[in-house]
């Protein structure tokens, strides 16, 4: 799961939200960097979603 799709899972939050909700160290760590950004496993995000996020946690993600 990239940036865009962290932000669309996160109801369309702005690039900058994601970027500081992705540099707090309670956010699961990217499983790879490459050429286009960051990538974090699916199931990592959701879990966070889930503790972090509870009102998001029951609409399901596409990815």
């Amino acid at each position: 799961m990239g940036t865009h799709e962290i932000r669309v899972r996160l109801g369309g939050i702005s690039r900058q939200r994601v970027y500081e909700l992705t540099m707090r160290r309670n956010f699961p760590e990217p499983v790879a960097e490459l050429a286009q950004g960051k990538v974090w496993l699916a199931d990592d995000v959701e879990r966070w979603i889930t503790e972090h996020r509870r009102e998001l946690a029951d609409t399901e993600g596409d990815t």
